[in-house]
């Protein structure tokens, strides 16, 4: 039986669980939080008032955490790309209305808030250039994305855990600074998106896991190879008004990293929790090609972290047309 046929029959044995995964990894629409319960409400009297107290504590939020968060929304803004991705995987039928499309349309629903409540805040902020951004998602939802996986499942359900993980570091981060700077309502805001990333983590990592068990080898040969390749962020074809496909995923990335919001470092303890989370050690029943893919895992993190330590941040960093520096400190 060919490779692609074995993960064809793999799905469909994950894809009887999925009603048991939705029960226990996403919550239903009238029970999660919204973003109009996170942001002043425009039916209420003191709308005006709660906009103009938003705006105050938000001046004192620096340059560079200013450039992050909005690179974070334009990320979560990018969805429809990530969804269209999906639909595309080995074993994923949007005609037949199958479960692993109810899984994607239902995990989407619950992304599309994040860049929803975020982007509304940032309007509401008026310390950003609201228009450059809206033009920098609209460019990356034209461009797409191509994050290396191709219609594998493997592959992708690797990518989804590791990304998901890396989200859930990045807004629970900017959720601290936001609280250091004493702005509760982002701090509250982002912590729910943190927490929302985390569940979703935990239902691909599962996913993994049981896929360990009925196929071990070429799981294991998949996470190496994504690990080998490096995992692509969502946004690295993310670009300015005016501009090509270039530097600026790059330059957000450096702001990213002077803040401490998601660093080089993040990246290798993210690898390190996979190997770890799934236990790569222990598996059983590997053919030859595998064992060493596994070989290779289990050495990579302290390679990287080397790596990580000789890398060299810019002081200073790029001005973004997103983030005028006359609007921040």
């Amino acid at each position: 039986m060919s490779i692609q046929n074995v993960r064809l029959e793999v799905m469909q044995f994950l894809e009887k669980k999925i009603d048991t995964f939705v029960d226990e990894f996403l919550i239903p629409v009238e029970k999660i939080w919204q973003p109009t319960d996170l942001l002043p409400n425009s039916q209420n009297e003191t709308f005006f008032d709660d906009v103009k107290e938003l705006r105050e504590i938000a001046k004192d939020l620096p340059y560079d955490f200013w450039v992050t968060l909005v690179g974070d929304t334009i990320t979560e803004e990018a969805l429809p790309t990530y969804e269209s991705w999906l639909m595309n995987v080995e074993g994923v039928g949007q005609e037949g209305q199958n479960g692993w499309s109810k899984w994607i349309r239902q995990w989407t629903g619950e992304e599309n808030r994040h860049g929803d409540v975020l982007n509304k805040y940032l309007y509401l902020s008026g310390r950003v250039n609201m228009r450059e951004i809206e033009m920098t998602t609209q460019h990356l939802i034209n461009d797409g994305f191509d994050i290396g996986t191709s219609n594998d499942p493997y592959k992708n359900f690797v990518y989804t855990s590791f990304q998901e993980l890396a989200t859930y570091v990045s807004h629970n981060r900017v959720a601290q600074i936001a609280k250091k700077y004493g702005d509760k309502k982002l701090h509250k805001m982002c912590n729910l998106i943190a927490g929302d990333e985390m569940r979703h983590h935990l239902a691909y990592s599962e996913f993994i896991n049981q896929i360990f068990k009925v196929d071990p080898s070429e799981m294991m040969l998949a996470f190496q190879h994504m690990m080998k390749h490096k995992i692509t962020m969502p946004a690295h074809f993310l670009r300015e008004s005016g501009q090509k496909i270039s530097t600026a995923f790059e330059q957000f990335s450096d702001s990213a990293q002077r803040i401490g919001v998601y660093t080089a470092a993040d990246y290798v303890d993210i690898m390190q929790k996979l190997i770890d989370k799934w236990e790569i050690d222990k598996i059983s029943g590997l053919t030859d090609e595998a064992e060493k893919a596994r070989d290779f895992l289990m050495k990579l993190p302290a390679r990287m972290i080397k790596v990580s330590e000789r890398l060299v941040i810019p002081e200073t960093g790029h001005i973004f047309k997103w983030v005028e520096p006359a609007l921040v400190r």
